[in-house]
């Protein structure tokens, strides 16, 4: 199961989202994060994953660990993965568009447009956005369209 990263920019009550143009996600409304290569840290991972993918800066050491999530696709267990969230609450540069995401964009918590992002999102991401640390497991079907099962719990 390989490790990749999930960075949350977050400042006052919005969350920074931009829609996935190309590789795992293409067309799904995410945050930043990707592969943790070999020999690299998963905080240092999430920093360079954010500065390649939307043109920020944030230090390792300021990202807060949120989240631990697995997921399992049934079909396609290539895709397997676990998931390390970050909560980015200080950076330094501005969010732009980059070739694998488009013009990053601001959303109050109550206007999270979840229907153009993972199903998952919608059982975890509201818990981490209210101040809670989230641990657990999705299990996919379909190429990840549908959940067949999950189990997430605060921790």
């Amino acid at each position: 199961m390989r490790s990749v990263t999930l960075c949350l920019l977050v400042k006052e009550d919005k969350i920074l989202l931009a829609m996935k143009k190309r590789g795992f996600g293409m067309g799904k409304l995410n945050s930043f994060g990707g592969k943790v290569e070999a020999g690299e840290t998963i905080e240092a991972a999430a920093s360079r994953e954010i500065k390649e993918e939307i043109g920020v800066i944030a230090e390792p050491e300021k990202l807060e660990k949120v989240g631990n999530i697995q997921f399992y696709f049934k079909d396609k267990p290539e895709w397997n993965q676990h998931m390390h969230v970050f909560l980015v609450r200080d950076w330094q540069g501005e969010p732009r568009e980059s070739e694998e995401q488009m013009t990053p964009r601001w959303y109050s918590r109550q206007e999270i447009p979840f229907d153009s992002m993972w199903s998952d999102d919608k059982h975890w991401l509201p818990a981490v956005l209210s101040g809670k640390k989230v641990e657990g497991k999705f299990y996919f079907v379909n190429e990840g369209a549908k959940i067949d099962e999950f189990d997430i719990r605060e921790i």
